[in-house]
């Protein structure tokens, strides 16, 4: 396996969501809205940011309050870094735009 996927595979990592080019709430919420977010782990060399198609049912939203900036947004969705098909799950706090996450490798 790649190592950066085996890196970012084994336990839960720093991360952050990767907003242009405001980094708020709202624009977090304009991107779930597309299906589409950047996340951002931030302790690789240079920080290793990620594009990931939302999968909507495995993703939650419901402890979310987008208007007031608090709460947290469970991310979940699948795309391939260095040619290995992964599963991205991430919690980000609204007020931080900042929080955890892993990679989970996607059998085929």
């Amino acid at each position: 396996m790649n190592e950066l996927v085996q890196q970012l595979s084994e336990g839960e990592h720093p991360v952050e969501a990767s907003l242009r080019p405001d980094k708020t709430a709202t624009a977090l919420k304009e991107s779930i809205n597309r299906g589409y977010v950047h996340i951002k782990f931030t302790n690789t060399k240079g920080g290793t940011d990620l594009g990931v198609r939302l999968d909507p049912e495995a993703s939650n939203f419901n402890e979310a309050d987008f208007e007031r900036h608090t709460g947290k947004v469970h991310l979940v969705g699948n795309l391939t870094l260095n040619y290995v098909k992964v599963r991205c799950i991430a919690d980000i706090d609204l007020e931080t735009l900042e929080g955890k996450g892993h990679l989970e490798p996607v059998q085929q």
